[in-house]
């Protein structure tokens, strides 16, 4: 372990850091008002549009049933059209981003739905509109189940990251592909699962600990 190229590993977890963390942001911009957007026009929710939830449902569930690996390379021209190349720490956050959205989109609208109807109800009593009641009412009930989903969205982003290394993405996954498995160097490819594996933890606990709080 001494021999370890520590100033490598440390750049892969900056580089892996920066990704996961830029295209969580960017997904749940897209991905959370997606998510309210799906609650709100499924069958007796607040704003029922069966033609608008169809359409939105379908490409979600396209999306969603696509391989990660397949949709990095897919994105490809897309890729390069934004970021002017498909290789590095920038060109991963493309494919990360689009990734993650309809993954986020399913999770936040199955949080709001976690929301009573009792609380809908009680909203409309009090002659709150639409949009009131989804933004002063449901979203702040359902901020413990949001929380969670986030904390696992962002674990879900993170092996997206790693698995993007083999493809010519950035970050901790690229260094355990190049140097632990293409040239065998063990204790590269050991020690950077156990920095994923420390990360995953720190990013559930993190996430459990804000759902609690948020409860109280």
């Amino acid at each position: 372990m001494a021999g370890l190229n520590w100033t490598l590993i440390w750049e892969g977890f900056l580089q892996t850091m920066e990704m996961v963390i830029i295209s969580t942001v960017i997904a749940y911009v897209i991905g959370l008002p997606l998510g309210i957007v799906l609650s709100i026009t499924k069958k007796g929710g607040l704003a029922e549009n069966r033609i608008v939830n169809t359409i939105l449902g379908g490409i979600v569930n396209i999306c969603r049933s696509i391989p990660f690996l397949i949709f990095l390379v897919v994105l490809i021209p897309l890729t390069r059209l934004i970021v002017g190349t498909s290789i590095g720490t920038e060109a991963t956050i493309v494919p990360l981003t689009f990734g993650a959205v309809p993954i986020i989109a399913r999770m936040v609208e199955a949080s709001l739905e976690e929301v009573g109807s009792g609380i809908v109800e009680a909203a409309r009593a009090l002659g709150a509109s639409k949009a009131q009641v989804v933004f002063l009412f449901i979203l702040p009930e359902a901020v413990p189940s949001l929380l969670q989903g986030s904390a696992i969205n962002c674990v879900t982003i993170l092996g997206y990251s790693a698995m993007a290394g083999f493809i010519g993405g950035g970050g901790l996954g690229a260094i355990a592909y190049q140097y632990g498995f293409i040239r065998y160097q063990t204790d590269i490819l050991l020690v950077t699962v156990v920095i994923l594996i420390i990360i995953v933890w720190a990013v559930q606990e993190l996430g459990l600990f804000a759902a609690r709080r948020s409860r109280h």
